[in-house]
């Protein structure tokens, strides 16, 4: 499986602020990094009164969607259960790193993303042990954990360059 590392917390706290300035960080050092982005809501990237929109109403099980410098795979589960997180992995291409923001349920190392002003009091690691660091704009209990500045990117890369691939190297072994 490829390198996954999460980011995790709780809604408008920074997760998809810190997670594309992650990207823009891991893709300034050289680094193939892609992304996944798990939502709670039905997702459509697809507009109506498109052909492609037209295309999966009409009941097509998949619609690719190709243009002069990307393609878009939109793939219908309707009545099945939503796929499984290694199987996304899986169909992801060969990459350096995949950053996942969300997926609180899957076991995979993460970094918990905390804001003050959402007005959550209690932080996630509290009780997940695998938050391995805590990104916050303010001074919270980080459990023996790492605690970093929410705008200290560099460090906060480095940190999940580590740990992914110190773990990489734990399992070939």
């Amino acid at each position: 499986m490829q390198p996954v590392f999460g980011v995790v917390g709780w809604k408008n706290c920074g997760k998809t602020t810190l997670t594309e300035r992650l990207i823009a960080e891991f893709a300034g050092r050289g680094l193939a990094v892609s992304s996944m982005k798990h939502t709670h809501h039905d997702v459509d990237i697809d507009t109506p009164d498109t052909d492609s929109f037209r295309h999966r109403l009409a009941g097509a099980q998949e619609v690719m969607l190709v243009g002069g410098s990307r393609f878009a795979l939109m793939r219908e589960y309707r009545q099945e259960p939503e796929p499984k997180f290694d199987d996304l992995v899986a169909m992801m291409r060969p990459c350096d790193l995949i950053l996942v923001e969300g997926y609180k349920q899957v076991a995979m190392d993460r970094i918990e993303v905390y804001r003050q002003a959402s007005g959550r009091e209690q932080l996630l690691a509290r009780e997940d042990p695998r938050v391995l660091a805590i990104a916050s704009d303010s001074p919270v209990e980080s459990f023996g954990r790492p605690l970093f500045s929410l705008d200290d990117v560099s460090a906060i890369a480095d940190f999940i360059w580590e740990s992914v691939t110190c773990r990489i190297s734990k399992h070939r072994l």
